[in-house]
């Protein structure tokens, strides 16, 4: 089994779907609205390795690293990734890709990477690994191997011995998803984690697709809200100049914003309880605070990733 569908997994799959891919089932069964889509498994990525026999230079590559040595890091880095970007994806696989993708009924997905020893609260891969906006059926199989090749980054080969990870064995599963084209979309912690108030949660938001905040790109409106009773109790509106939206043929671009808009507050006060209502349910069914990545596309909220919050001191 190489490829599954978020209706089959659960928060226990984390070993063979990542934390991303695990915690998106989890929540699709559970019924938190998460746009549709399939995990392809770390045992995907196992085979691929093993039919074109990378693992044994890749490993020999990884034990010329000298941490001290930046360029080092560098050169294995290359040297993996263009291993694993020229190498052939074995036929099984990549026709199971393409079968789970027009399933979905679209013309473009987010491809996203999923390590497997990821999210968990300890190990906060989620910035090392790469993301694929707006990939089209063309472009699909080269950014599965692309999220691949991403695990031998040089932040996340630093990051792997800088943890003490390079002894053990991590692997990468992928996150093929039906694409959100957000008209609104943001962040948001279901507790606040500045001042680390339980009943506090904060939403970040700005025009057009998350990753212009995700990245800091922009600076989004935000707003505090308190969870008992549930109400707005402070707002911070910026004004947004540009925002990140899908081209015709894939991937994403840069657009100015009309200053009438851009002066506006991204969510209404109504759709700001109507989010907070949904990641209260989250964090309700996690039980530990969470670290949410939201869309918001024709009056619709959707959940594209959920993970547990790292950042806050123990709670008392």
């Amino acid at each position: 089994m190489y490829i599954k569908d978020f209706k089959k997994l659960s928060k226990s799959d984390v070993d063979q779907a990542g934390g991303k891919g695990a915690s998106l089932g989890e929540m699709t069964q559970v019924g938190i609205p998460v746009p549709p889509g399939f995990v392809i498994l770390a045992d995907s990525f196992e085979k691929f390795l093993d039919e074109t026999d990378l693992n044994v230079e890749i490993d020999s590559i990884l034990h010329s690293v000298n941490i001290k040595k930046i360029d080092t890091v560098e050169q294995a880095s290359a040297k993996i990734q263009a291993l694993i970007l020229r190498a052939k994806m074995p036929k099984e696989i990549a026709s199971d890709i393409q079968k789970f993708f027009k399933k979905l009924n679209t013309k473009f997905v987010a491809v996203r990477s999923s390590a497997t020893a990821e999210d968990s609260a300890s190990a906060a891969w989620a910035g090392q690994l790469d993301s694929f906006l707006n990939t089209t059926n063309k472009t699909l199989l080269e950014n599965v191997k692309r999220c691949w090749a991403s695990l031998f980054t040089p932040r996340a080969i630093f990051y792997r011995f800088e943890k003490k990870l390079h002894q053990q064995k991590i692997s990468v599963a992928v996150v093929v998803q039906k694409m959100v084209q957000s008209e609104v979309s943001g962040i948001a912690f279901s507790v606040h984690p500045v001042t680390e108030d339980y009943n506090q949660l904060i939403i970040e938001a700005g025009f057009g697709l998350g990753e212009a905040i995700v990245s800091g790109s922009i600076t989004p409106d935000s707003y505090v809200v308190e969870k008992k009773p549930l109400r707005i109790i402070d707002k911070n509106i910026s004004v947004q100049e540009r925002g990140l939206y899908k081209t015709s043929i894939g991937g994403s671009k840069w657009q100015a914003i009309s200053v009438s808009k851009g002066q506006k507050q991204a969510l209404t006060d109504a759709q700001i309880i109507k989010l907070s209502k949904i990641i209260c349910q989250i964090e309700k069914h996690y039980n530990f605070p969470c670290d949410i990545e939201w869309a918001y596309e024709k009056g619709k909220f959707y959940i594209v990733q959920s993970r547990p919050i790292t950042t806050l001191v123990k709670k008392k």
